[in-house]
This record gives C-alpha cells, sequence and structure tokens, in this order.
C-alpha cells in the first residue's frame, strides 16, 4: 500500500496511520510517497482567497486514479463534502481534540486574549475563528496569517506583528507543540467562544471506492463514534453549501443516557461504560448532538441552533452492495447504516434549520464581502 505526503504535518499524520495499519497487518509493507498540492504552494494568500478545498486533494485524488498510490491521508476538514467519482473516504480514524488553541506571543506568555491591551493583533487564516472572535473580543483586530504551523509559529515569535496566533490543536499535539497552546486554565478555546470547524481534529483515509481490498483493510482504523459526528457535521455543511469563502461552525457530541463519550474536550474526558473495545455495541442507548452556527464576516449577525437524534441501531454483518453505501463521502463499513443515515439527517435537518431562520442571507452576504475584498 502506498502513501502521500509531503509536509512534517501531512508526514506526521501518515505516519500515525501506518503505525494503526501495521499493528493490525504486521505482514504488510507500506511505502510512503511525498508529493504537495496547490493549496500547500499558495501561501501569500487568504485561504478563503483562493478557492474550494480541492486545490488541498486534487493531485493526490489524481494520483488515486493512476494507481500511483492506493491511499492517501487527509485531514478531514480539507476534503470537499462532496468527493469526485470513483473515490471515497474508507476511514475515519478517532479524532483528536477538535477545538482552537490561542498561541501567544512570548511577551504575552500567561495572558488570555481578554486581557490584551486594545488593538492587539491576532492572526488566523480562518473567516470561521475571525468572525466568532471579533463578536467576543471587539477590542482585538485580526488578520490573515498564512503558512505551515512551522511558518506561523516563526512569524509569531520572530516579529512583533501579531500578540497572539489561533490554530488547531489537533495539529499542534500532532507536531508535539502543547506546551505553546495556552488559553484560560484549560488552555483551549471552549465552544462557548469558538465552534471549530467541520471535520476539524479527524484524519480521514481516501481511497478508490472500488476497491475493496484496501476499503476492508483501512475499515479497521475507523472509529464509529467519530464517524458518526463526522458525518452530521458535513451534512450540515453539505445542506448550507458552506465551504472556505464562508464562517460556518459546529460542534458535535455522542452522549448515553448521561456520559458525554466524544467531545468534552474542554475538560477531563469522561469514560463511557458504551465502547468497542469493550465488546459492547457504542451506540446503545446513544443520542448524537449537534451545534451549528454561521456568522456575518465580523460576527454580528449570526444563527446558532442544537438538535438531536438517536443513533441506537445495532450493527447488521450483511454482504452485499449496502454496505458501500456514502454518506457525505464517507464508506463506512463497520459503523451501522442506520445510524450514519440518522447522523447525515441531524446534520440536514439542523441546516434546514437555519436557512428558515435566514442562514442564506447571511452566508450569501458573507461571500459577497469576501469576495469583493
Amino acid at each position: 500500500a502506498l502513501f502521500l505526503a509531503l509536509l512534517q504535518l501531512a508526514r506526521i499524520q501518515t505516519d500515525s496511520v501506518v503505525e494503526m495499519l501495521r499493528e493490525f497487518y504486521p505482514d504488510l509493507c507500506f511505502e510512503i510517497v511525498a508529493m504537495s498540492t496547490t493549496g500547500d504552494k499558495i501561501l501569500d494568500t487568504a485561504l478563503s482567497k483562493i478557492g474550494e478545498k480541492s486545490l488541498f486533494t486534487k493531485e493526490l485524488e489524481n494520483a488515486l486514479e493512476r494507481n500511483e498510490v492506493d491511499l492517501v491521508v487527509h485531514s478531514l476538514k480539507d476534503l470537499p463534502t462532496s468527493l469526485p467519482p470513483g473515490f471515497t473516504i474508507g476511514a475515519i480514524c478517532k479524532r483528536e481534540n477538535p477545538l482552537d488553541a490561542v498561541v501567544f506571543h512570548p511577551k504575552n506568555c500567561g495572558k488570555t486574549l481578554s486581557v490584551l491591551p486594545e488593538k492587539s493583533v491576532i492572526g488566523t487564516s480562518s473567516l470561521r475563528r475571525a468572525a466568532q472572535l471579533k463578536k467576543k473580543f471587539p477590542q482585538l483586530e485580526f488578520r490573515d496569517i498564512r503558512g505551515n504551523l512551522n511558518t506561523r509559529l516563526k512569524k509569531l515569535d520572530e516579529k512583533e506583528d501579531f500578540s497572539a496566533i489561533i490554530l488547531a490543536a489537533a495539529g499542534l499535539k500532532r507536531m508535539g507543540w502543547e506546551n505553546r497552546i495556552g488559553q484560560v486554565s484549560v488552555k483551549l478555546l471552549s465552544p462557548e467562544d469558538c465552534l471549530y470547524a467541520v471535520g476539524q481534529g479527524a484524519l480521514a483515509v481516501e481511497v478508490r471506492a472500488k476497491d475493496q481490498e484496501t476499503l476492508n483493510m483501512v475499515s479497521a482504523l475507523q472509529d464509529g463514534e467519530t464517524v458518526l459526528c463526522c458525518i452530521a457535521e458535513r451534512a450540515f455543511m453539505k445542506r448550507l453549501e458552506g465551504g472556505c469563502s464562508v464562517p460556518v461552525a459546529v460542534n458535535s457530541m455522542l452522549k448515553d443516557g448521561q456520559t458525554a463519550i466524544l467531545s468534552d474536550w474542554t475538560g477531563l474526558q469522561k469514560c463511557s461504560p458504551l465502547g468497542w473495545l469493550c465488546g459492547i455495541n457504542p451506540f446503545c442507548l446513544s443520542k448524537l448532538y449537534l451545534t451549528g452556527a454561521v456568522y456575518s464576516l465580523d460576527g454580528s449577525d449570526s444563527l446558532k441552533e442544537t438538535m438531536q437524534t438517536s443513533v441506537n441501531y445495532p450493527h447488521r454483518n450483511e454482504d452485499g452492495p449496502n454496505d458501500d453505501v456514502q454518506h457525505v463521502g464517507i464508506t463506512a463499513k463497520n459503523v451501522p447504516g442506520q445510524a450514519q443515515e440518522a447522523a447525515e439527517n441531524l446534520g440536514i435537518e439542523l441546516a434546514r434549520l437555519l436557512l428558515s431562520k435566514g442562514a442564506k442571507h447571511i452566508l450569501s452576504v458573507a461571500r459577497q464581502l469576501n469576495d469583493a475584498c
């Protein structure tokens, strides 16, 4: 099996997937192929200006199509909600912390965003982060900052342009830089301060949709709880017709009667009695909760709602074409199909609720203003 990776974080993520596969298949040989994408090379333009997410995937999918590689590891948030024909997400690994983190300039070490001086400049490449934080911290200024993680941290540390920058906590952790996070006692931006991006913190393994051998192999990596949350998030985004050029944000969690299984990220992680590791169906008595929001570019106008659905469905070990049904680009062989359908419908219904309250207008204006800037 062949993988693709070039940038440092991409290589770290790919290596982690390879190590997991080697645990399941110790007799297989895995080779990693280096390749960059158009999105990786454009570092002087805001993400919201350079086009849609296919900029980060097209070259990799071309290699898949030509059978030069067998699978590709992505950050799930980089994958569009509709994949090109012939491709599918064959596995979503257990999610890292999906929250955003504040990394402060050394002179501001120990501070929080709320105590920074007025007009302090915060760097972020995300319209979603900027819109939410502008509303929460109107005394601060937000400016675009591009580059890989190393480049952005170097810009922060070696210059006086930024008082802090906002990054995904998952990327910092994978790079081994958790000590740079510094916001409040839990050192993260809570969902109350900043809802995260669709799919943030999760790794996806993309394969050829008809490559049953590879699909079966990578299905061992599937984390059912992460799959359901991400299906709901991606369905929400797809129904809204959102993307990098508009501020759309989410928070999802899977709960049993009282215990948060997946997304109690801001405090101590709770251990649920329901889980595959215990040999018990993790979807019994489970509820999937999804919070979704849309924002104007300055955060002054927004809509935010939460809905829930039951995902209490048994897994049926049945062979047949239904095994390969995709939900927003995801083929999850080891997750109950009815649970996947419920998660997708949850995202669609939440989007419909926001659209009925005026989300289309908010996003349309945001897109027009972003294009005009």
